[in-house]
């Protein structure tokens, strides 16, 4: 069966060719302009000797140029290889090497970097900025193909890395098919927006599974329009969202708190919101309860990998909204709770969410064992720590490899993690497992406080004590200004080890 990803522009363009699709700052873009920027680059891309199914790297941040590249590579039925952006040159030549991209795309902030790791590995590069033979204006003026080409459902569209924290980063491969499902069928289940009112801020990185598909691909095959802001900044997003009269916005908790925290919010007028999207990491439910008290907006929570294009799960209106849960799986998508021993735990029992459906990955690129012991009975296996309720309702308890073992009991980071939330003085929190002689690991947390708050390691301690077990309580309390995050604003746990 034929089926490119990117036909979702494609037909949007043949239905509101004049209406916006892209928007950054004071220039947008009509579904024509994008569609012909993209069947230009995609032109341009064959002239260059790129073929169906040749990978092509994007070293590019939240910018117009980034949706053109990634159709235009679609439409060539080509492969899309993203990069994050904050890559140093070794890592870019690792992803270029793995995946056997034959072009990167890189934008002007990153030049160097990118530039280094393409010489490396002697693969060719265009700018996307600039003008000239070698920039990704001169693709787009391309001679324009006819229109997407016909890829197989189950060719590989994307291939998103994993962020390597055991080990190597590993490609996920996502077919035409996993994403299509999960932009034009999936997330409109979700978003009940009319696709005429439908105006998306990107701001979630659109390297990342997240911004890619729920809010670029999912938009876009909507007919909506989209708002990028390449830089969270608090203020920043509040203009946006005013300006613009953004009706949906997604982002990661860390983004929520910094809004909530932002001293100018009560100046900006955000009454356009209809629903707010929230994954990437556990959302505490201090944030969500606080976000919807002060705005009356709802925040529907998801979970999801790269490897599962991302969405495996979310919060569904009309459904029980339970504040901390993941929700419930999505149209054609099943879950299971397993223990070791893969065998599916009844509600309420702890063990390994596991995930099987459309959304599911072919596997990791050139990595059969890795891709064998992730999807071992049919089933994708997450690395996740959960239970199902009596409703049917999905929770996280922890990462799997996150969990504490202290002194024979089970710690779980999320829960120490939402009491410490509940400390007025505390905007960011996260809890690790240290090397301890006799009892083999110990609780710490890491926190940062609020402007102009005050708080002891003592007496955080002592709130957390009140409050939780005695072997789940943090025995040490690091106070810093800014917890460390990646490119989503996910906080790294493995730099605070």
């Amino acid at each position: 069966m034929s089926l490119n990803l990117g036909t979702i522009l494609s037909a949007s363009t043949e239905e509101s060719p004049d209406n916006i699709a892209l928007r950054i700052g004071d220039v947008s873009f009509t579904y024509a302009e994008l569609h012909r920027a993209a069947a230009g680059i995609a032109g341009g891309l064959r002239e260059r000797g790129i073929q169906p199914g040749d990978k092509v790297s994007l070293l590019v941040p939240n910018v117009p140029e980034f949706t053109m590249a990634y159709f235009g590579i679609l439409y060539a039925g080509a492969t899309v290889v993203p990069i994050n952006v904050l890559a140093a040159a070794p890592e870019v030549a690792y992803f270029l090497k793995d995946s056997e991209s034959r072009l990167l795309i890189a934008h002007p902030l990153f030049e160097a970097p990118g530039r280094a790791g393409a010489e490396e590995m002697e693969v060719p590069v265009v700018m996307a900025g600039g003008e000239g033979p070698d920039s990704l204006a001169a693709l787009a003026a391309s001679e324009p193909i006819d229109g997407p080409h016909p890829t197989g459902a189950d060719t590989t569209a994307v291939i998103l890395y994993t962020s390597g924290t055991t080990g190597h980063p590993k490609g996920a491969e996502l077919t035409h098919s996993n994403l299509f499902l999960n932009c034009a069928v999936v997330v409109p289940r979700l978003v009940e927006i009319d696709s005429k009112e439908l105006r998306a801020l990107a701001t979630l990185p659109l390297f990342h599974s997240f911004g890619q598909t729920s809010i670029q691909n999912a938009t876009l095959a909507a007919g909506g329009s989209i708002s990028l802001l390449p830089r969270f900044e608090p203020e920043a997003a509040f203009e946006i969202i005013e300006r613009d009269a953004i009706t949906l916005f997604a982002g990661v908790p860390t983004m929520y708190f910094a809004l909530l925290n932002f001293p100018g919010a009560d100046a900006h007028d955000i009454s356009s919101l209809q629903l707010c999207m929230t994954g990437g990491a556990p959302m505490p439910v201090e944030v969500m309860n606080s976000w919807e008290k002060k705005y009356a907006i709802p925040i529907l929570e998801g979970f999801g990998l790269s490897e599962t294009s991302p969405i495996a799960t979310f919060g569904v209106l009309g459904k029980p909204v339970k504040a901390g849960s993941i929700g419930y799986p999505v149209w054609g998508v099943d879950l299971a709770i397993m223990d070791e021993n893969d065998v599916s735990q009844p509600d309420n029992e702890r063990g390994e969410i596991c995930i099987r459906g459309h959304n599911v990955m072919k596997g990791y690129l050139n990595r059969p064992e890795a891709t064998k012991e992730a999807m071992k009975n049919g089933w994708f296996h997450s690395g996740d720590i959960g239970y199902r309720d009596e409703d049917g309702c999905y929770w996280i308890v922890d990462r799997k490899k996150d969990m504490i073992l202290r002194g024979g009991f089970n710690v779980y980071p999320r829960e120490v993690e939402e009491v410490l939330y509940q400390h007025e003085a505390i905007v960011e929190a996260a809890v690790v497992g240290i090397e301890h002689e006799s009892h083999g690991e110990e609780v710490k947390a890491v926190v940062a406080l609020a402007p102009d708050a005050t708080a002891t390691e003592a007496e955080i301690i002592a709130f957390c004590k009140e409050r939780l077990a005695a072997y789940k309580y943090p025995r040490s309390v690091v106070i810093i200004p800014e917890l460390p995050k990646g490119p989503t604003g996910k906080i790294l746990k493995r730099e605070l080890r």
